[in-house]
């Protein structure tokens, strides 16, 4: 039986107990198909969707909730924000921090040799200088694409600053809020955030298969799924009306029905409040570890500059067999390797084996955090250690692009 959960980075768990109480009353009340019928039970299930919308667009500060559109993952909406913008002989421009849901559309689309990518570096704690994103953008860049959240250090990127370089400049500024979305306090307007990928089950609490991408009115996209919309079905392609253009299929109901119900409680209770929780989670951890040379940490020393994702490693010894450890004799998950960011990994010179993540969430106690900490003292002194490679003890060089 699982003691503690700390890989919130990956999905959240537990979820608030109203998404557990409430699912049961959704998919027994709420079966029919929005947008798809005039009766009754179809109209409630579309007044379910269209209140879900609208918290989210209060969550980020989005004036005009249907220009929130929802998709299976923060992945299908990074694929839809970059396919449907990116133009043969563009330039985007993006960093080595990013998840392999923008580096992979963007390596597949500079292999065929349609676009050109600039990769901006960052400094040995893992931030992105917005002078540097200045110095990438060319006459061709449409696209800037950063993450907010690093999903393997944490560093916590000035999106606030660099918005408004690619704004000046005329490009759209894509972010991926994969590990900040109900973590981190976000208002669109400000940072001048054209296309915001989110995903439901990690820090907005919700279920898997939900999410959403925020398109702004700068913003031009082609679908790339297309098909019934329930609405229009008399013209002869997609309806270019949001959220229609984008919504293609019958939409998770219940899943995005239980998002309801967590971003509500999102609302209740504040970002402000759960950021507050989250970083003292953090630098109760970080406080512990660096007492201890046995570990090794990556990313922003100081918690403001983090989300609540730690990445560590302990001298000597492979990540994956210190998480086993951790799961095996204590119960503790943790997720230990690449964490789909392999240039974060080049980079850091922790390639290929990568590091140990911990990431705490809502629910995590100051306990679970102790328990975490004294079980890698535990493997740091059981555990079969081997040489370090020929980096482990010198992360201060700036990390350029790979």
């Amino acid at each position: 039986m699982m003691a503690v959960y700390l890989d919130n980075a990956a999905t959240s768990f537990p979820k608030p107990p109203r998404v557990y109480e409430r699912l049961r009353e959704y998919l027994e009340r709420y079966g029919g198909c929005p947008g798809r019928g005039s009766y009754r039970m179809a109209k409630e299930t579309e007044a379910v969707l269209e209140e879900t919308r609208a918290l989210l667009a209060e969550l980020f500060g989005v004036k005009e909730p249907r220009r929130i559109v929802f998709t299976l993952n923060a992945t299908d909406a990074l694929n839809m924000a970059i396919k449907g913008t990116v133009a043969p002989g563009d330039h985007v421009v993006t960093t080595v921090l990013e998840h392999n849901s923008v580096m992979r559309p963007l390596n597949r689309l500079e292999h065929k040799g349609l676009i050109q990518v600039t990769r901006v570096g960052v400094s040995s704690d893992g931030l992105v200088d917005p002078g540097d994103i200045r110095k990438a953008l060319t006459a061709r860049t449409t696209l800037v694409a950063v993450i907010h959240g690093s999903n393997v250090t944490g560093a916590l990127q000035p999106i606030k600053e660099i918005g408004p370089i690619v704004r000046e400049h005329g490009a759209l500024f894509l972010v991926d809020a994969a590990q900040t979305a109900g973590a981190v306090p976000m208002d669109v307007e400000a940072a001048c955030i054209d296309l915001l990928a989110f995903p439901g089950h990690k820090a907005l609490l919700g279920l898997p298969g939900t999410g959403g991408l925020y398109v702004g009115p700068r913003a031009r996209l082609t679908p790339w799924r297309e098909g019934g919309t329930g609405v229009l079905s008399e013209l002869p392609l997609q309806p270019e009306e949001f959220p229609y253009a984008f919504e293609a299929g019958s939409p998770n109901t219940l899943g995005l029905a239980g998002l309801r119900e967590s971003v509500q409680f999102i609302l209740q209770y504040s970002v402000k409040w759960i950021r507050a929780h989250e970083l003292s989670l953090t630098k109760r951890f970080l406080d512990g570890l660096r007492i201890d040379e046995r570990f090794k940490v990556y990313g922003p020393p100081a918690s403001e500059h983090r989300v609540a994702v730690v990445a560590v490693n302990v001298a000597g010894c492979s990540p994956a067999v210190v998480a086993e450890f951790l799961d095996q004799t204590h119960g503790i998950a943790v997720r230990a390797g690449l964490h789909c960011a392999p240039g974060v990994h080049q980079a850091l010179g922790t390639f290929p084996e990568g590091t140990i993540r911990i990431s705490p969430g809502y629910f995590t106690k100051d306990a679970d955090i102790d328990l975490c900490l004294e079980a890698l003292r535990e493997a740091a002194e059981e555990l079969p250690r081997k040489e370090p490679p020929p980096h482990y003890a010198s992360t201060s060089q700036e990390l350029g692009g790979v």
